[in-house]
């Protein structure tokens, strides 16, 4: 797959870990596009993500610090490994010189980049729920059994609550049937649902308790942090992470 961005491409390669390759130009034009499609990428990737820049012209140094952002946000979430592959010594000097060999590891080649990256171990699962009446109450009783399952009954109340709030998200601004995935990786429960709308999500700010949904402030209140990411097929995951005490 081969998706365009005025001056900068990021072409998809097969395999696991997810791979890719960017062309073009790294500039004060196309440092957004880059971010985003970066982003995107990882948000739809599973166990890794290697970007080879060999074909990406640098223009300016500064701006390789691109890169360190978006493995800080992916350490986040979806929390996995991110590293750069290139094979031009011109290139990693550029890379040391902005400081961001210090939080992307850079390597040669895709071989070695393969068998250095540290997959974290997890457990995940996920359901797509119907839209009804009773969907709120379905996803709350499919966090409560996993968490059951995973041993992590501490999170469950906190894991429902962040549940019922997005899915209710969905149900109230999308016409998308919720897909609800949990993830437990490093002590850390991962509560995201899913859906079809590139609209940025609206989480609700009432406080009532009677009313259907919680707010965004209940969301930040138990959360360590929350996002949204959008994915490369259109839609997006609005994520939370609980993490053990």
């Amino acid at each position: 797959m081969l998706a365009r961005h005025k001056s900068v491409w990021l072409v998809s390669r097969p395999g696991a870990p997810a791979r890719a390759s960017v062309v073009g130009v790294l500039d004060r034009t196309t440092y957004a596009q880059l971010r985003d499609r970066l982003l995107e990428f990882a948000a739809d990737s599973a166990d890794g993500v290697l970007i080879d820049i060999e074909r990406l012209e640098l223009r300016d140094r500064k701006l390789t610090r691109v890169f360190a952002l978006v493995a800080l946000r992916v350490g986040d979430w979806p929390a996995l490994p991110f590293a750069l592959v290139t094979g031009r010594p011109e290139q990693r000097a550029v890379l040391a010189a902005a400081a961001v060999d210090r939080c992307v590891p850079v390597f040669p080649d895709t071989g070695t980049a393969e068998a250095a990256l540290t997959r974290p171990a997890r457990r995940r699962v996920g359901r797509l729920l119907d839209r009804s009446s009773r969907t709120s109450a379905r996803a709350r009783g499919f966090v409560r059994g996993v968490c059951a399952e995973w041993m992590v009954p501490e999170l469950a109340e906190d894991a429902e609550l962040v549940a019922t709030e997005l899915v209710e998200n969905t149900l109230r601004h999308t016409d998308s049937a919720p897909r609800l995935r949990l993830e437990l990786r490093r002590g850390t429960l991962a509560v995201e649902v899913s859906d079809e709308s590139a609209r940025p999500a609206v989480l609700r700010e009432d406080l009532d308790p009677a009313a259907a949904g919680l707010g965004l402030r209940m969301i930040t209140k138990v959360a360590k942090t929350w996002g949204s990411s959008r994915s490369r097929a259109g839609g997006k995951t609005v994520w939370a992470l609980l993490a053990r005490s």
